[in-house]
């Protein structure tokens, strides 16, 4: 077991290091809590021998080995690649501050991943969907018009979950008619409202004022005591929901996400433009769309071409 004075000394280093990508890299709270957790463990693991932690006698080896183990722990290829990305950053992080010389990750590739097309709500599917909303938005009872609101303002946006729970009410245009999205990095972007999700707020938010609701810290969606709903709890509602309207397969918010941008594509929109309203840094990331419309274009053709039987 290591000692109090080794568990300081690695507790200084790795909190140097999230401080950094707090302050500096400014990435999401949930990134820094998964890489915070992927650094420790690998620092325990390092001392499984009671040896002090010493990043400069870390090897490519040591590496390699921990891949090993947690290929053989369960982990699958991505999860995995998350941690050694961690791992990387971090390392990379103590390159710049002088503590190590060598980089241990010059030799050490990412696992392949199978490549999956993005699951979105598909058109048969979508107007079930929406007439449920429809009716929950209708019937007045809190919950009911502010679960409907959650799902509906992913579909319309195709923000991503962590920037759906930070939006305040502040964040709209004095018109309504845009929303600034506070996304990854702490890069800010402007999405469009369409008109039927501005009326929707604005009757979500005369809601909230007739039943005397005390919003807290300027929140868009809130519990009846006022406090910003938690991503637990939105990603439960969108599940649900989803569930609900006889959706089957996978149900998150990310799914209404690449139903968004799946939409758009369908429709003749420009991939730039997709890419700024999905707030991706690159373009590689919003290309990944194409495959769905080329796999479904294929399959009318193959439906009802007039020689489907040809090999």
């Amino acid at each position: 077991m290591p000692s109090e004075k080794q568990i300081l000394h690695e507790k200084a280093v790795i909190d140097k290091f999230i401080k950094y990508i707090e302050a500096e890299r400014r990435y999401s709270p949930l990134t820094v809590r998964n890489y915070r957790r992927d650094v420790e463990a690998f620092v325990a693991w390092l001392e499984r021998e009671g040896e002090r932690f010493d990043p400069a006698r870390v090897t490519t080896s040591d590496l390699r080995e921990w891949i090993v183990l947690r290929t053989k722990q369960g982990l699958s290829p991505a999860s995995v690649n998350r941690e050694v990305s961690s791992l990387r950053a971090f390392f990379r992080f103590l390159r710049r501050d002088g503590v190590v010389e060598q980089d241990v990750f010059r030799n050490t590739a990412s696992m392949r991943t199978p490549k999956r097309l993005p699951v979105f709500v598909s058109g048969e599917s979508m107007p079930s969907l929406l007439d449920m909303l429809d009716d929950m938005a209708a019937s007045g009872e809190f919950g009911q018009v502010r679960d409907a609101l959650v799902v509906l303002l992913f579909y319309k946006s195709g923000i991503r979950l962590a920037e759906l729970v930070s939006i305040n009410t502040g964040d709209f245009s004095s018109d309504g008619g845009e929303l600034k999205v506070h996304g990854k990095g702490d890069k800010e972007r402007i999405v469009p409202m369409v008109p039927s999700v501005r009326r929707r707020i604005e009757e979500y938010r005369a809601l909230c004022n007739s039943m005397g609701i005390k919003v807290k810290d300027g929140a868009l969606f809130v519990t009846t005591n006022g406090s910003r709903l938690s991503r637990t709890t939105i990603y439960r509602i969108v599940h649900r929901l989803l569930g609900e309207s006889g959706m089957q397969g996978r149900k998150s918010p990310h799914v209404l996400r690449h139903t968004f941008a799946t939409n758009l594509l369908d429709r003749g929109a420009d991939m730039r433009d997709i890419q700024e309203l999905m707030g991706h840094s690159s373009l590689k990331s919003t290309q990944i769309y194409t495959h769905n419309s080329i796999k479904a274009l294929c399959e009318v053709y193959a439906s009802a071409h007039p020689r489907q039987g040809d090999k």
